[in-house]
């Protein structure tokens, strides 16, 4: 702890991301990462952009991508907030639209299995929260959020579990929560692995914020591009926290690109069956070997096996140049997250799973 810290910086527990190692020794199945490239139309764009006009500043209003990403989704351009990723969406609308201070009814909820990001967003803006518990079979019962709180935000499908709900529970959740006053944000960063959209509801509900992201289905992790979509008075509202600290949180390469992925859903439609197809695969051959999995709607499979711990599995994997993700925390903590890579990849790591288990 420095001596020049204040007491925010000092009590902050940090999100800790998955590795990212600096050579190529690795098969990395740790982050999520589409094991794909982008489209060739989205290189295409940066190069295009990538010239003298980097002098000038960006759009501060992203203009370009908006207008392509309301297209592809049916709604206006004022329906969508444009950010450095989802992580900045999120972050800003949890200073948006969650309230600060010490009373327990004001609590943001969100599961106790979950992005592990949440809380450190409620931490730094000062908004207290509490977790709901998943029930035993590792799925989010939306009943158990229709009390009184400061609001709710959770993932479909779930991280790290891969679990997703359908929209007949998500819908009415929202209804509860905007008839008190509550917004609800539905982080759909997996949603294109399996889950059906919550998007063509928001007229019905002003108060669903759903947030995405381009990392995971468009294969661009490397570009840090995320979008919001809402009604337009909840992004009027991330715009005013957005422009109270950075007005060019996305740059003239980072827009091109994202403009025209969001315009190429064939491609990426095509990429991302293969990956759907690829997780059925593998996750029934794991269970052909006797490990034990939960149901994923998600580019990953959360996973343990029934006599070697997580931690175990994880360095033996790790021994083997294998990177996948272990979360030491409780009821998860015999579990791996596997991110799904190309069948060659995926192959390699069964392969290994079949040597540390002696199957």
């Amino acid at each position: 702890m420095s001596v020049y810290w204040n007491s925010r910086t000092k009590n902050l527990k940090p999100y800790i991301p998955g590795e990212q190692p600096r050579d190529r020794h690795f098969i990395k199945l740790n982050t999520n990462e589409n094991p794909y490239p982008p489209s060739p139309a989205v290189i295409e764009a940066i190069q295009n952009a990538a010239g003298d006009r980097l002098r000038l500043y960006p759009d501060p209003a992203c203009s370009e991508f908006r207008e392509a990403a309301a297209a592809r989704y049916g709604v206006r351009p004022e329906q969508v907030f444009a950010g450095n990723g989802s992580d900045e969406v999120l972050a800003f609308a949890f200073g948006a639209f969650f309230e600060t201070g010490l009373n327990s009814e004001s609590a943001v909820l969100f599961p106790d299995i979950t992005y592990s990001f949440y809380p450190v967003y409620a931490a730094l803006w000062g908004i207290p929260f509490r977790t709901v518990p998943l029930d035993d079979n590792f799925s989010i019962r939306t009943a158990d959020y229709k009390i009184p709180s400061g609001g709710a935000v959770f993932p479909n499908p779930n991280a790290p579990t891969g679990k997703a709900l359908p929209l007949a529970d998500i819908l009415p959740l929202a209804e509860y929560l905007g008839k008190n006053g509550r917004v609800f944000i539905l982080d759909e960063a997996y949603a294109a692995f399996g889950a059906d959209s919550a998007v063509p509801y928001i007229n019905e509900h002003p108060n669903l914020l759903t947030v995405h992201t381009l990392s995971k289905s468009a294969s661009l992790a490397g570009l840090r591009a995320g979008f919001a979509i809402g009604s337009a008075e909840l992004i009027e509202g991330l715009c005013r926290i957005r422009d109270s600290f950075n007005s060019y949180t996305l740059d003239r390469l980072a827009l091109a690109g994202a403009a025209a992925a969001v315009c190429d859903p064939a491609y990426y439609d095509g990429i991302n069956r293969r990956v759907t197809a690829s997780r059925e695969r593998v996750s029934a051959t794991l269970r052909g070997l006797g490990f034990e999995l939960l149901p994923s709607a998600a580019n990953f499979i959360f996973m343990k096996h029934p006599s070697i711990s997580g931690a175990a599995f994880f360095s033996a994997l790790r021994e083997r140049g294998i990177l996948v993700r272990h979360f030491n925390k409780g009821r998860i903590a015999d579990y791996l997250r596997v991110t799904i890579g190309t069948d060659e990849e995926m192959d390699v790591f069964l392969s290994a799973c079949r040597e540390i288990t002696g199957s």
